[in-house]
Parts: structure tokens; sequence; C-alpha cells
């Protein structure tokens, strides 16, 4: 005999009411009072649906897309609180739709050939392009005298901000950035972010334009000492010696584009972030970083060598990798553990270096320290970051291991001096970036310089084609990398330091037999993310043939490690790279994504889908350990014939931005 329910206390509307926080949060919904407060964590259509009309009635937002026995399927009967006395709801309780955004203006489609469509008139982009402006940063002078590191400051004179301000022009330019005065009248003209940024403010204190992206010791990294010219004392700094940011401009009025049918209109809506929950695959995380990302920092970091066709096979070498899987083995658990390099992984991936965090995410390099601590993975941190070591280091959790990318300074005292310091630190190895002896051109990056207006200063020397302001944000740091490294310093390399030392960027089996033979502990087979040399191959492609060398030279896994960056977006790439010798892949670009569309949050959940899309790989491939992923598992006979048609990947082209021509920017 089936049990009567409960009769249900009548409740009034003012009683429900009192419930209106998110840890007691009550709705109503066709007459009844729910508990929701867990269930809010929980519900499909987000959180903020439920806790933005805690305390209401909120049949009108339901009724549309669920049944009116909706709650009571879901919920246990305990979670309902009553039936509500109709009487006592008021128009106050009710809660309300929120107001739909004002339509954006409709675009025409393209048309055929016959048919009209407004063309927008042709503007010709200058010989040199200018600069784009820096993000606006955050306000307070206060940052001018935030301590810098790695400086003997004691050494330094005292100066006053009226004599810094004396040296305000394009021939001697000297601005002071946090508490110190540098000289940057030969540095303006290679800045990253153009040289209006540096002229505009010649003679002030710039410490507020800088510090959104770049670590307090960013001078000190890329000038020589003499050009620090020393301390400034901040009782002496006025407000008409703080440089203000550029008012941003009005953005550029939408044009329509050409239609395939007269008839045909599309509406350009705004966008709108999807919920994390949302986030399916490495490459939601791309298309969300690109609506989100200011423009200079997508083309900064998505940006690839010259025609970026090395860019893009970095991932599509992977998929003319097919699988060989085994049936019949027992794949109850799955252990995705591992090791490498004496530190601990969840999984066989670590965030490799990529510098200037902050143009993704205002936590930067610290954010993604503690999202790897979350995620259980090793990172290695960049040289040239946007905080500075000691605020990297302060960022981690008791027993964090971390690794280190080094570029070789050319005054190599300095690169000892940073060494040492990683070292006591208990950093667990040294991978110092041997690909880029100079650094490649990247026109995405490039065309983010010329596409907005910059200072007024150079505009004459422009026309007359003397500067040169076409090289982006990554041509200048080329003044803080050594391009007469070579073999001869690996020696010294392994002097300066006791912690396992790696080559980041080895393109072929010879060079990875003479790092061996050098008595390194390893090598990262890398491209730099398709942003150097193009038409070079990818990682992936360049791993059988030199674990066969290795082999041939007598190196064994344990003696000499192997790893592997450039394309890793599925975890079925994680398990084809560790079938071929890899101990491990690095992953950068997927890093800076998932941190700019959701801060640290987004980073742990990529890693988790990864995890959960390697674990299924594994399980079905037969392998129920890392140790069991073998080369037997995996087909590599197209791998280097580049001409093998594939299926179209949509998940690549639809969120790869293609190159431009100027004329159509």
């Amino acid at each position: 005999m089936a049990v009567a329910a409960p009769a249900l206390p009548t409740l009034s509307m003012d009683e429900v009411a009192k419930h209106n926080t998110k840890e007691d949060c009550w709705l109503v919904l066709y007459g009844k009072a729910y508990d929701l407060t867990k269930f809010g964590r929980v519900h499909p259509g987000g959180a903020g649906l439920i806790y933005d009309n805690a305390g209401k009635d909120a049949t009108a937002l339901f009724d549309p897309i669920h049944p009116k026995d909706i709650m009571d399927k879901l919920l246990k009967p305990a979670l309902t609180m009553g039936l509500v006395d109709p009487a006592t709801i008021k128009p106050e309780h009710i809660a309300q739709p929120p107001k739909k955004a004002a339509p954006a203006p409709k675009k025409k489609k393209a048309a055929a050939a016959s048919e009209e469509v407004e063309e927008a008139e042709f503007v010709k982009p200058p010989l040199a392009g200018r600069p784009a402006r820096p993000f606006q940063p955050v306000s307070g002078a206060a940052l001018s005298q935030a301590p810098v590191p790695n400086m003997a400051a004691a050494t330094l004179p005292t100066l006053s901000m009226d004599e810094v301000a004396k040296h305000n022009t394009k021939e001697d330019c000297w601005l002071v950035l946090y508490g110190k005065a540098y000289d940057l009248t030969k540095f303006g003209r290679v800045h990253p972010g153009g040289a209006g940024l540096i002229y505009d403010n010649a003679g002030k204190d710039a410490t507020a334009l800088f510090d959104p992206i770049h670590p307090k010791d960013i001078m000190d990294k890329l000038l020589k000492p003499a050009l620090t010219m020393g301390v400034v004392d901040p009782a002496t700094i006025k407000p008409e010696h703080i440089a203000q940011p550029p008012k941003k401009a009005a953005p550029a009025a939408k044009k329509k584009k050409a239609a395939a049918a007269a008839t045909e209109e599309v509406e350009e809506v705004e966008f709108v972030k999807p919920p994390l929950a949302a986030m399916l695959n490495t490459f939601d995380f791309e298309s969300v970083a690109r609506e989100t990302m200011e423009p200079q920092a997508w083309g900064y970091y998505s940006s690839g060598g010259d025609d970026e066709i090395t860019l893009r096979d970095n991932h599509m070498a992977f998929q003319r990798i097919t699988m060989r899987p085994r049936i019949l083995v027992n794949v109850r658990e799955i252990d995705l553990a591992t090791s490498f390099l004496g530190a601990s992984a969840s999984i066989p991936l670590y965030f490799t270096a990529t510098a200037l965090a902050k143009l993704a995410h205002q936590d930067g390099e610290v954010g993604i320290v503690k999202a790897a601590k979350k995620a259980g993975v090793p990172y290695m941190l960049p040289t040239l970051s946007s905080y500075t070591l000691d605020e990297m280091l302060a960022a981690r959790s008791p027993g964090q291991e971390l690794f280190a990318q080094l570029y070789v300074n050319p005054e190599r005292s300095r690169s000892e001096e940073y060494v040492k310091k990683l070292e006591a630190a208990g950093v667990k190895a040294l991978f110092v970036t041997v690909d880029a002896p100079q650094l490649g051109r990247r026109e995405k990056d490039m065309r983010n310089k010329f596409t907005q207006q910059g200072s007024d200063v150079q505009t004459g020397d422009e026309d007359e084609g003397e500067v040169d302001r076409s090289q982006g944000a990554t041509r200048a740091i080329s003044s803080y990398i050594d391009p007469g490294l070579c073999w001869d310093d690996v020696p010294w390399l392994k002097s300066i330091t006791s912690m396992k030392v790696l080559l980041k960027g080895v393109q072929c089996a010879e060079d990875a037999v003479m790092a061996y033979k050098a008595g390194l502990a390893g090598c990262v087979l890398s491209n730099h993310g398709g942003r150097q040399l193009d038409t070079c191959r990818s990682g992936i492609e360049v791993l059988p043939e030199v674990m066969e060398a290795l082999r041939e030279a007598g190196a064994t896994r344990e003696t000499f490690a192997v790893f592997v960056d450039g394309g890793v977006r599925r975890g079925a790439d994680i398990f084809k790279a560790v079938a071929l010798g890899a101990a491990a892949v690095g992953v950068g670009r997927p890093v800076l994504y998932s941190l700019a569309s959701y801060g640290d949050k987004g980073i742990v959940r990529m890693v988790h889908m990864l995890q959960d899309e390697l674990q299924m790989v594994m399980r079905l491939s037969g392998t129920p350990n890392v140790a069991s992923i073998t080369e037997s598992h995996v087909i590599t006979k197209n791998l280097s014939d580049h001409i093998v048609p594939l299926p179209i990947d949509s998940l690549t082209q639809g969120t790869y931005m293609p190159l431009m021509p100027a004329a159509r920017l």
C-alpha cells in the first residue's frame, strides 16, 4: 500500500523572503517553496538564476522551458518547504526576467555577383605602422616606490624628480619605473609596445603604465647597469610628474559584409562568456580567450612565424598518428600518475614557460603557479615573466615542485646570478632555450602595432622610412638573448648549477645525441610553438628519429629524458607522445588561454579535461598505466608525410584566426 505524502505546511511569502542569500536560498515555483541552497551550485542554467532570485517567486522565469513538476523530480522531498499562500504574494516578491540587451545592428551577408553590396572605402596603411597602445593600467602612483630585487640600490645616487624631468626629449629620454630612473633613449626605438609609450612620457614616472604586464625588475633584466641613473626620492614626485594612460579611442564603426542573398541578414550579437562548466575541450578555452583578450595580447599569444605553417602543423601532426588499441586487457583501474626529473605529476604533462602571462590575466604567472599545484603538475618558470622570480616563488605551496626556463644573457654573470637563485629555491631542473638566437617574424603581433594610432613623436621619421616599428611585442627582447650561445658553452652551463640541465628547442636527432654525449639530463623537442623558423617539423614528428638515434648512442629513458611540446590539445596527443618515447609533454598556449578566460580555475579545469580524455584513451587502448603505453599502440607510417589527406578538423579551423593582408585589416 502506498504511503501518503505528509501534508505540506502553508507559508506566507514574507516568510519565504527571509531566505534570500546564497547560503540560505529558497525559491517559489508553481506555488511551492523549495530550498535550493545546494542545488543552485549545480543548476544547469547557472547558479546566478537561482541565487539572484533567492527569496522570490521565480515561476515566470522557469515556466517557459520547465514542466511544473521539475523540482519534485529533481529534489528530495525534504527540500520542499511548503505551499505558499497566493494571497501573500506582492509584486515585489515576483522575480523579474533580465532586461534584454538592445539588438546589435544587422550585418548583410555576402551577395551574388549581380547584387549590390555596401563597400567601405579602402584606406592605404602606412609604410611603417604605429604601435599599439598599452593596456589600461591600474591606478596608483605608489607603485613607483615598490622595491626592485637583484639590484644594489645603495650604490645608486639619489635623484630628485625635477632632475629626471629635464631629460624629456626623444634624444635625451629618462623614465622612472618602480622608484628608479632609467635612460631609455636608445631602448625606446625597439620597445615592444612602441616608441611612443617611451618618448611620450620622457621625464616622467611611468610605473603605472608598465605595471599591468611587466615585473618590477624588467629594466634590470633588459638594460645594462650603466643605464640605471639612480633612485628617485619619492618625496619629490608631484602629480604632474606621473604619466597618465592614453584615452581609449572610440571603437571603429562596424562594416557591413558582402552577402550571399539579398534577403539574408545576420544579427551581430554581443559576446557573452559561457560558464566554465560549458568548456569541454582546449579549443573552447581558445575561442573564449580570443573574444575576451585585448587585441594586442591575443596577437602576441596566437601568432606564429611567417606563414604559420608550422604553428598549424604542430597539432595536425598528431592526427597523422593513428591508434592501434589492444583488447581484453584489465583496465578497470587506470593510473595516469608518473614522475620525471625528480618531480611527481598527476599526468605526463607540465606547464611550459611562456612570457608575459599578465597579458592573459592580472594573476599572470602567480596564478599559473597556484593552478599547477591544484592540478598536480610541474610548472616551468619563465625568464621573461610578468612577475619577478621572488613573487613567483612566493606563490608556491609547501612541497610544490617547479622547473625553470633560461634565456642565456649576453652578460653571463646575470645568468649565473639568476640560476643560483633558482637552485637555492629548490627548483628541480633548468631548461635552456636554444632555438631563439633571433626571434621570429610573427605577423599577427606585428599587425597589432600597425593598426592602432601611436605617438606623433616619430611621424616625420616614419614617413622618411627611418624608424622600424614593425617588430611587434617579441623582437625587442632579443637584446636579452645571447645569439653567440653554442656547444662550447655547455660545460659552463653545467658548472654553474647542480640542477639537471636540459636543452629546450632541439629539432633533429643529431643535436639530441650531442646533448646526451655532452652529459646533459635531457632535451625538449620543440619549435618554440611554431613562432620561430616556419616550415620546420613539429616536435612529435621529430620524436621517432630522436629516440632511435639515442638508443643507438646508448641512452636510456633513465639517463636522458626526452620531452615534446607544441600542438598538444587532446589527451590522445599525450598518449601518442608517451607511446613514442616522451617522458611527458609541455603545454603553453592552452594554459594561457584558460587563464585568460577564467583565471586559475580555468587552468585546473583544462588539465582535468585532458586527464579525462587520457583516461578514456588509455582504457580503450588497453593500457592501465603510463608504463604500459608503448610504441606498439600507435602507427606512425604517415607522420612525416605531409600530404596525407585527413578529415577537416573543425575545432582547429574554427578557432584558428587566419593571417590577413594589410588591405583587408
